[in-house]
């Protein structure tokens, strides 16, 4: 039964104060029904004998203290679920935006969710192929796997971003879902993927969940959440292999910042709150295989660095959480490689168990620890150029050199519409190590 109060005792930003009424409870979804008929949702995020306090998702801007009716719902916040949803966009709290109509469903689901039981996880196996050579050779991503992207300020890793949407496929499965989760972007770069999903063939396969800039920060919170119920509804209801990309974990972050702020909460490193760690843990820690379920949700966050830090506490705890990285690097970008994945910061920490002869080619490993060694090698050779010249260095040096700059023009640099598939990917690999004498190849 819902219960209806009227009025307000005052607003804060995003956060409206409500005399505490009877049989409220913590986070419970709440509707404000202004005058003018327009209802936003909100739930209870503190609980004293008082005051309760509501954030509300849509912002408190025209909010009237007296007029207002809080409707309590006795539930806390949910969504509707259905394989309609494939092909859909939303905003950031679930609700449709793209003009088709609501969800016709009767299976609706708590957006909180939970982390996977360690114990109840199936060890993650088999690869996500991305058509992207860095990705797919040197840092392939595992089915189940959480790999985040890092990214420079001003380096655009949208396009990486809708590379990896466009392309992606696991062979063996065609029953894949890719769930988009777009926070604090600009309308055009919300355009951009749109436009580009139709134009390319890949609308129905993904769904789409998107905040903009100019929509209220607070909805930030709700839409990763939002975007993982979906998932797992696709994964553990329809047995779907879901791949789930949430752009971008720093505005999402600084949401988190604001409000904790407004609550009054004792800031930790750089004014975010203490639970920020705990927090990100309870978005990356819903991807994975359960054991006795046929789907499976790989996570790929993606994550601005301010100032190119990789210590600031966004990354440096996500990289606590998630099981490796992929590092867009600034020298590269400015290069004009694309995409500029610095291969000596990344890495992927279930690679070894997704790969080889079952899954991609028996001398996948092998190939990835050459590249890897030889192009750690080309940086010191190209610091020693610096000092001496390059004239003056050895003729294997003189190889080494030649190696880095057609590894990544050749390897490294790859076409926006250029799709390569692992077999590809390998073959130009060995081809590029051919460059460097017989002797220096030690991994092969």
């Amino acid at each position: 039964m819902k219960v209806q109060y009227l009025g307000l005792e005052h607003i804060n930003g995003p956060l409206v104060y409500l005399k505490t009424p009877e049989n409220i409870s913590y986070n419970e979804q709440v509707e404000l029904i202004l005058k003018s008929g327009e209802r936003r949702i909100g739930n209870v995020i503190t609980l004293n004998e008082d005051v309760t306090v509501i954030q509300v998702y849509e912002g408190s801007d025209g909010i009237d203290i007296n007029g207002v009716k809080t409707e309590l719902s006795g539930k806390e916040l949910q969504i509707k679920l259905s394989q309609d949803c494939l092909g859909r966009v939303f905003n950031g709290i679930g609700r449709p935006i793209d003009g088709l109509g609501e969800i016709q469903s009767d299976l609706e689901r708590d957006i909180n969710g939970v982390a996977m039981n360690p114990i109840a996880r199936k060890y993650p196996r088999n690869f996500i192929e991305t058509g992207i050579s860095a990705i797919d050779g040197l840092m392939t991503l595992i089915r189940g796997q959480k790999l985040p992207i890092f990214s420079g300020s001003g380096i655009n890793h949208n396009d990486l971003t809708e590379q990896i949407i466009r392309q992606a496929n696991i062979k063996d499965d065609s029953n894949f879902a890719i769930v988009f989760g777009l926070m604090g972007a600009e309308y055009e770069t919300a355009e951009f993927f749109k436009k580009s999903f139709k134009e390319n063939g890949v609308l129905s396969k993904v769904v789409t969940f998107q905040n903009l800039s100019n929509d209220p920060s607070i909805e930030r919170i709700l839409t990763p959440k939002v975007a993982l119920t979906c998932a797992e509804y696709l994964a553990f209801d329809l047995d779907m292999q879901v791949l789930v990309i949430l752009t971008d974990m720093t505005a999402y972050a600084e949401s988190l910042r604001e409000i904790s702020t407004l609550k009054g909460e004792i800031p930790s490193r750089k004014g975010y709150p203490g639970y920020l760690y705990s927090d990100l843990a309870s978005i990356y820690e819903r991807a994975g295989i359960l054991k006795d379920k046929k789907g499976s949700i790989t996570q790929i966050p993606i994550i601005t660095m301010p100032n190119d830090d990789i210590s600031h506490p966004i990354p440096d705890l996500t990289g606590y959480i998630t099981e490796g990285q992929i590092v867009l690097g600034r020298e590269l970008y400015q290069k004009g490689i694309t995409p500029p994945i610095n291969i000596l910061d990344s890495l992927s920490r279930l690679m070894k168990d997704g790969i080889g002869e079952e899954y991609t080619r028996k001398d996948h490993r092998s190939i990835s620890d050459q590249i890897f060694s030889s192009y750690a090698r080309v940086q010191d050779v190209r610091a020693l150029a610096k000092v001496l010249g390059e004239s003056d260095l050895s003729d294997t040096d003189k190889k080494y050199l030649a190696f880095g700059e057609a590894f990544e023009q050749r390897f490294l640099n790859q076409g926006k519409f250029e799709s390569r598939n692992i077999i590809q990917t390998l073959d130009l690999a060995l081809e590029v190590l051919r460059i460097l004498p017989e002797e220096e190849l030690d991994k092969i």
